[in-house]
C-alpha cells in the first residue's frame, strides 16, 4: 500500500528455488541454487504490464526498463518486462 500510495514499483525475486529441498538432511538449510524457477513478481499500477519468463541475468535489464534507462551493449539480459 505504501508504494502504491507513491507511485512506487515494486520487484520480488530471489536468486535461487530451491523449495523443493529447502533442508539437508542433517536438518541444517539448503543453500545451493537449483534448476528451479523462481518468482519474478512486479507490481505496478500498469495493468497492461506482462512479465516474461527468464533467467537471472533479465532482472536488470528489466529494472533499467523501470528506471527509463538504456540497457548497456555488454549486458546480456533482455527485458522481461512487456
Amino acid at each position: 500500500e505504501a508504494a502504491k500510495a507513491n507511485d512506487y514499483e515494486v520487484i520480488i525475486i530471489a536468486d535461487h528455488g530451491n523449495a523443493d529441498h529447502a533442508l539437508n538432511e542433517d536438518g541444517t538449510p539448503n543453500t545451493a541454487h537449483s534448476l528451479n524457477p523462481v518468482p519474478f513478481v512486479y507490481v505496478t499500477e500498469n495493468k497492461n504490464a506482462k512479465v516474461e519468463n527468464g533467467v537471472l541475468a533479465d532482472v536488470a535489464p528489466s529494472i533499467l526498463h523501470i528506471l527509463g534507462m538504456p540497457q548497456p551493449a555488454d549486458m546480456t539480459g533482455r527485458d522481461l518486462i512487456k
